[in-house]
């Protein structure tokens, strides 16, 4: 008998929890959303995709937008795969609160350099070689031009990038980059009139190093403008083509 009784009870309790797993799991929650929270990671870097960005994006998205509907008709899958087709967004993740609102943590790419090619291909590169369509976005970042196809984007432009980023001097001291045809690189400094011939992109922390030494020690001896050119293409030494052709130092 209490074999049986057991059976019978443990029968009836697992009546009641498939009827309540299928009554309540059928039921949406009419709660109304009240709001949406977005937060951007990396905001304080110079990027594309902001709170009110996001919000945009998500705003001109059919059907996406959440405030004002029920919270059982909002899909977290939409709101993440319309977020995710913005080339500046790596990773979007939307989950709903215990209040009726629903947040959303947004990873950015971001972009380190914009790349202008001499075929007219426009884009920007992030820190892991991405390309990233330029889409009317425009950032204070350094301009490669010259001839630059997307591998070599990829592979060497995006080293000097990750450079310029580490060092808050040179980021905003270096105005442009560009390539030449043998794929040798110069660049163009915010201060100075002279073009600096760097090479390949092997020992850069060296080539800089010896730049920074030069400006500290000698440009302040010299002025700015004496020379048209500096060459650090060697990384132990710095060869320097006085203006007007007056003669090498």
């Amino acid at each position: 008998m209490k074999t049986l009784s057991k059976l019978l009870m443990l029968l009836a309790l697992t009546v009641y929890l498939v009827y309540v797993f299928v009554h309540y799991s059928d039921k949406k929650d009419t709660t109304t959303c009240e709001a949406i929270d977005i937060v951007v990671s990396d905001s304080t870097h110079a990027g594309f995709i902001t709170s009110a960005e996001a919000d945009r994006i998500l705003r001109d998205g059919p059907g996406v937008y959440p405030v004002g509907r029920s919270m059982g008709d909002v899909s977290l899958s939409k709101i993440e795969e319309t977020l995710k087709k913005n080339p500046f967004v790596e990773e979007a993740i939307c989950y709903r609160t215990s209040s009726p609102r629903i947040r959303v943590e947004i990873t950015q790419r971001l972009p380190l350099l914009r790349v202008i090619a001499d075929g007219g291909d426009d884009y920007y590169l992030d820190d892991e070689g991405t390309i990233m369509n330029s889409m009317g976005y425009v950032a204070n970042l350094a301009v490669a031009t010259g001839n630059i196809s997307r591998e070599f984007s990829s592979k060497e432009l995006t080293k000097i990038g990750r450079f310029l980023r580490l060092s808050e001097f040179w980021d905003d001291q270096v105005e442009q980059i560009h390539v030449a045809n043998n794929h040798e690189i110069d660049i163009y400094p915010r201060v100075g009139d002279q073009v600096i011939h760097i090479g390949t992109t092997d020992s850069l922390q060296k080539k800089f190093r010896n730049l920074m030494a030069f400006y500290r020690k000698v440009m302040p001896e010299v002025g700015w403008n004496k020379y048209s050119e500096i060459d650090v293409t060697h990384p132990d030494q710095v060869v320097c083509v006085k203006r007007k052709g007056k003669g090498r130092k």
